[in-house]
C-alpha cells in the first residue's frame, strides 16, 4: 500500500525556520520524483512550492525561491522541505507528492501557520 506522511507542521513566528518531512512507504522512493505543494483555505488551487527529481535536480516556486529548501534521504525513504524565513503568507496545508510515468500519490498534508 502507498503512502505519504508529511509531519513538521506547526506554528511559527514570522522570520522563523520550520523543516517539513514526508515518509513514503509502498514504492521504490529512489525512483519517484517529489514535490511538494501548498494550498491556503482560500484558495481552491494548490501552490507549487518546489520539485526535487529522482536523480536530484531542484525547483521552486517564485514566491519561496532563496528561502526553502528541498532535499531528499533515499535510505530513509523521506522527502524534506527547510523553510527559513518564513512569512504570513507563507500559511497553508503542505503537502509531497510522489510521480513517476502515470504513477502519482499524494500526502494528508500538515498545517503550518506563521503568524505572531
Amino acid at each position: 500500500q502507498v503512502q505519504l506522511v508529511e509531519s513538521g507542521g506547526g506554528l511559527v513566528q514570522p522570520g522563523g525556520s520550520l523543516r517539513l518531512s514526508c515518509k513514503a512507504s509502498g514504492i521504490a522512493f529512489s525512483s519517484y520524483h517529489m514535490d511538494w505543494y501548498r494550498q491556503n483555505p482560500g484558495k481552491q488551487q494548490r501552490e507549487f512550492v518546489a520539485t526535487i527529481t529522482s536523480g536530484g535536480s531542484t525547483n521552486y516556486g517564485d514566491s519561496v525561491k532563496g528561502r526553502f529548501t528541498i532535499s531528499r534521504d533515499n535510505a530513509l525513504n523521506t522527502l524534506y522541505l527547510q523553510m527559513n524565513s518564513l512569512k504570513p503568507e507563507d500559511t497553508a496545508v503542505y503537502y509531497c507528492q510522489a510521480h513517476r510515468f502515470l504513477d502519482n500519490c499524494w500526502g494528508q498534508g500538515t498545517q503550518v501557520t506563521v503568524s505572531s
